[in-house]
């Protein structure tokens, strides 16, 4: 029996890298009113934590067409004969979490392994992944930045930047810089180096389409592909998933990028995730990819890894949601209504 959890915290819980961590509102309220999700890709005999189980049976009801009866709340955690646990992501805090309502330490990872998963989780791994993936029809360049002046001279260089924390989430830790650095954005960058050592410089990308693939590591060197994520953000945040078949979502992506090229990057991620996570990490993972337009020309170029997220996405949350529905593609979004998350499906 596994004890499923959604925890979209888990970003800023790991840049926090505190046991006591404590969400701000809205991810608390994302992950009370969206603590179900995990029902889609739980075993029947599984548990899945949520704050109110008879408001989780029926949203899981309406959004999946089917039941699902292995809903719990945390006070009854310690009464389950748990033989695993699967969270969304793995950090310090959900750990601490776990430890106090009575799970077993032999069914969390230790203090080293989640230290290692905050590695990984560094955006200077993204960096790496970025320069095993050049290819005819790709684009894309990255550096590290320990101090003011090392960004200033990227601005110069570019004109226009994108400065990243090395640990962020959902838009939060990300600056767009043109032509000169202002005051603020000076004493952000001081204020992130100093707590993260670094922050990443990247040229900035006249994006035209955001997408990703979405993989599962199985620790010992074997990285499996589970398919395409086309999804929307505004403002840097996520609000929305294509839910269709993998040859439709190949087809929407293909009138931008060859699909030769998308196979030869998803073969060189798999071996390259491959040999990093064996022994380090074993799991779900996403890289977020996007479609650009070339400069002073037609056409576009891939820039084949703007990050990657080391837990689960709402990518695999797509991937598990699409077999409930049939007929044309649809959209899952998430909305916010009448002072709650809902998780939406859309034609």
């Amino acid at each position: 029996m596994t004890l499923h959890i959604f925890n979209p915290e888990h970003d800023l819980a790991l840049a926090a890298n505190l046991s006591n961590f404590t969400a701000p509102h809205a991810g608390r309220q994302l992950r009370a009113d969206l603590g179900f999700i995990p029902a889609l890709w739980a075993a029947e005999d599984d548990r899945v934590l949520v704050e109110n189980v008879e408001d989780a049976e029926q949203r899981f009801l309406l959004l999946a067409h089917r039941p699902f009866h292995g809903f719990i709340e945390k006070e009854q955690i310690w009464k389950e004969p748990i033989t695993g646990v699967s969270v969304w992501g793995w950090d310090p805090a959900i750990c601490a979490f776990l430890r106090r309502q009575g799970v077993e330490d032999s069914l969390l990872p230790t203090e080293a392994q989640t230290a290692t998963i905050r590695e990984l989780s560094s955006r200077r791994y993204a960096m790496q992944l970025l320069s095993q993936l050049r290819e005819p029809g790709t684009v894309g360049e990255a550096m590290m930045a320990t101090t003011v002046v090392e960004v200033e001279r990227q601005l110069v260089v570019h004109g226009h930047i994108v400065v990243k924390a090395l640990w962020s989430s959902s838009g939060r830790g990300v600056r767009f810089m043109e032509a000169t650095i202002s005051s603020h954005d000076t004493g952000w960058v001081r204020n992130v180096i100093d707590r993260q050592g670094a922050v990443m410089v990247e040229p900035y990308y006249k994006k035209v389409e955001d997408f990703g693939m979405e993989f599962e590591s199985d620790g010992e060197g074997r990285v499996s592909y589970l398919g395409l994520s086309l999804f929307q953000t505004s403002g840097g945040a996520y609000t929305g998933n294509v839910l269709a078949s993998e040859e439709d979502k190949q087809g929407m992506i293909s009138s931008y990028i060859p699909t030769d090229l998308l196979n030869t990057i998803q073969e060189k991620i798999c071996a390259w995730t491959g040999a990093l996570f064996k022994g380090r990490y074993q799991g779900p993972f996403g890289v977020d990819m996007m479609v650009v337009a070339r400069e002073n020309e037609e056409g576009f170029l891939l820039q084949p890894c703007v990050e990657i997220n080391l837990r689960r996405t709402m990518g695999h949350v797509a991937l598990s949601l699409t077999p409930f529905l049939n007929g044309l593609p649809k959209t899952m979004c998430i909305d916010y209504e009448n002072n709650r998350y809902k998780i939406c499906v859309k034609r």
